[in-house]
């Protein structure tokens, strides 16, 4: 049987030999460093938003990589324990910046789903795009895809009919129908409807399991019936969204694929669902050791397998974001992470797991994952202690809690109001709550508007549910929010100049309204402090000083001090934006004390920092936070 780690080495071997030759693009911290529409990054295309709207990428236009991944809303979290869906996920992917076309791509990729992962061709269906008046119907795709199959002896029609599909294995050995059309909703690519947003047809791609995991009353390969399992989408990013709201050709024809690395993993290794997969066989095998409780019964679900696969998720969600830096807290990824941790007690004390137990999940998913993320080994011990520390301050008033929402259950009396208080009285995540009661997702939806307005009462801004706040959309590259990337840079260095130089960045977002610094200091800074901290902000922003963008070697910025985000991956190319003395930057003098600032970026920037000062506004540092431990929190505007 083919490993994870294999399958994950043969996977980027296979993009960058020849005669793909890509180059691989590290993968970034589950916390968005760029793009304020996102609580965690939640695609395998984050680290390259920049690059899709032209902006070169320092590795070049043919790129791959293998990305974690986070999604959190509610509705698809309830989607969690059944045989396929996951939060926590890695993303395959490879890239073409305005190179390669789709006449490349989907021969390669069916070559990599046959040849490289030894799947049957006979079980891969397609989808493309159906076409309207916005975009015609994607029939290069169709017949591209026609070619490919025939180079296996697969014929690959092409059928209006949704529902012309085979009714089992047997019978689609020799199925001449594999190519169906799908509208928008189904077959189109884009983030956010607004102007400036990319977008495209889309070709997702399919295995057929050869059974039905839940009944469903239409059936077709992307129906919720399981049989039809997707392990990829080609997004053919050939369209912009113009002023007009109309759309548009792209100059550059950006094609991104994406895939399901557990999904690929679950049919390379001949399993039935992904928990079953060298992935997540520590972390079941802990989960029945702690329970004395059968994931699966005869091979067949039973009625704990739906919390096995809770634990499993949860755990491994949990301990990434432990590991990128983040603690339990009610706002944001804090609480997010919260909600994971407090899940996984409930859920493993319906397992019968009556003491505390998350930490040895938490270790279970470092033993196996730190292979290919040496960060989860590194921060073990903080891992392992928050982890517990969190669990062990929820099973305070979780019995109490339980009880209360039993009360509920019985008076039918549920409502927002309701929801909140126990949010606040025994620390229910709200999702929890909505659990417990079994409450309907449109239910939920009038229960979760209640929830808000009545948390708007008790505190300035809404703390739960934060995720609602991060709508989507490619990094915002509005010119408010870029100014406030050209500020970060500034201030991240007037601070290392004046209060210390070992200050380092640990995250960071901005939003066109205010810019968000982490970083490492065991104290808040003082007045005195702040006001010398603007005041070479605002100076430096008063010389006018020049802001450059520059690709070098790695390890060649790293020589001429360039600051990186601590704990992230680079690649051996990186982009340096560099603000300082016009000249000096022409020479390349990037050790002349007239260079203020230096910076591993991605962008986007001001090109002069006089930018900033537009509209007679300075810089302002408006709020300082505690985070965690050592770890404090500056956001500042410009007013």
């Amino acid at each position: 049987m083919k490993t994870s780690e294999q399958l994950r080495k043969d996977f980027i071997e296979y993009w960058t030999s020849h005669p793909r030759n890509f180059k691989e693009v590290p993968n970034v911290s589950l916390i968005p460093n760029v793009d304020s529409t996102l609580l965690f990054v939640n695609s395998g295309m984050f680290p390259l938003a920049p690059y899709l709207g032209g902006q070169p990428h320092p590795l070049g236009k043919r790129l791959v990589d293998i990305q974690r991944c986070l999604r959190t809303n509610y509705d698809e979290m309830i989607e969690i324990g059944d045989n396929r869906h996951t939060l926590m996920f890695e993303m395959i992917g490879d890239w073409s910046l305005g190179d390669f076309t789709k006449q490349e791509q989907i021969p390669w990729i069916l070559d990599f789903w046959v040849e490289v992962c030894g799947m049957d061709p006979k079980r891969l269906y397609v989808t493309v795009f159906a076409g309207d008046d916005d975009a015609k119907r994607d029939t290069e795709a169709i017949e591209v895809w026609q070619r490919a199959f025939a180079k296996y002896g697969v014929k690959a029609e092409f059928t209006e009919d949704i529902n012309n599909i085979p009714s089992n294995l047997e019978e689609g050995a020799n199925w001449p129908y594999r190519i169906f059309p799908y509208p928008k909703k189904k077959n189109w690519w884009e983030r956010a409807h607004a102007p400036g947003e990319l977008g495209g047809p889309t070709s997702e791609m399919f295995y057929d399991m050869g059974f039905i995991e839940k009944e469903d009353e239409n059936y077709h390969v992307n129906d919720d019936s399981g049989r039809f399992i997707e392990i990829g989408n080609n997004v053919f990013m050939e369209y912009k969204l113009s002023s007009d709201m109309k759309w548009i050709p792209l100059e550059q024809k950006n094609i991104d694929f994406g895939g399901g690395f557990e999904r690929v993993a679950m049919i390379v290794q001949d399993k039935k669902d992904i928990f079953e997969t060298d992935i997540y066989e520590s972390i079941i095998q802990k989960v029945e050791e702690l329970s004395r409780k059968e994931y699966k019964s005869d091979g067949k679900d039973n009625e704990y397998t739906r919390f096995f696969i809770i634990l499993a998720d949860h755990s491994r969600a949990a301990t990434f974001i432990l590991a990128d830096g983040v603690y339990p807290s009610n706002k944001d990824q804090g609480y997010i992470l919260r909600r994971f941790i407090r899940r996984l007690v409930r859920y493993g004390l319906k397992l019968g797991i009556d003491r505390n137990f998350t930490k040895d999940l938490a270790i279970a998913v470092i033993e196996k994952m730190s292979y290919a993320y040496p960060n989860l080994k590194e921060n073990e011990n903080m891992i392992v202690d928050e982890i517990e520390k969190e669990e062990i301050k929820f099973r305070r008033t979780l019995d109490k809690g339980l009880k209360e929402l039993d009360r509920i259950k019985n008076e039918n009396i549920i409502d927002g109001k309701m929801a909140f208080y126990i949010y606040e009285t025994y620390g229910f995540p709200f999702e929890m709550t909505l659990d417990e009661l079994n409450i309907a997702e449109n239910d939920a939806e009038i229960l979760e508007t209640e929830f808000k307005a009545e948390e708007k009462k008790h505190r300035d801004q809404s703390r739960a549910g934060a995720e609602q706040k991060f709508k989507g959309g490619l990094a915002d590259a509005s010119v408010e929010t870029t100014k406030l990337h050209t500020a970060h840079h500034l201030l991240l260095a007037a601070m290392q100049k004046l209060v210390d130089p070992n200050i380092k960045q640990k995250g960071s977002n901005i939003t066109a309204e205010r810019l968000r610094m982490d970083f490492n200091f065991d104290r808040k800074l003082t007045p005195e402090e702040i006001q010398k901290v603007e005041e070479l902000v605002n100076q430096k922003i008063s010389e006018s000083l020049k802001v450059e963008r520059v690709e070098m070697p790695k390890e060649e910025a790293e020589k001429i001090g360039a600051q990186m985000e601590f704990g992230m991956k680079y690649p051996d190319v990186v982009s340096v934006y560099v603000v300082g003395d016009p000249q000096s930057i022409l020479d390349s003098d990037w050790n002349s004390d007239e260079i203020f600032s230096k910076e591993f970026c991605g962008g986007p920037h001001v090109q002069n920092t006089s930018e900033l000062a537009e509209g007679v506004k300075r810089f302002k540092i408006v709020e300082q936070e505690n985070v965690g431990a050592g770890v404090k929190r500056i956001k500042a505007r410009l007013i």
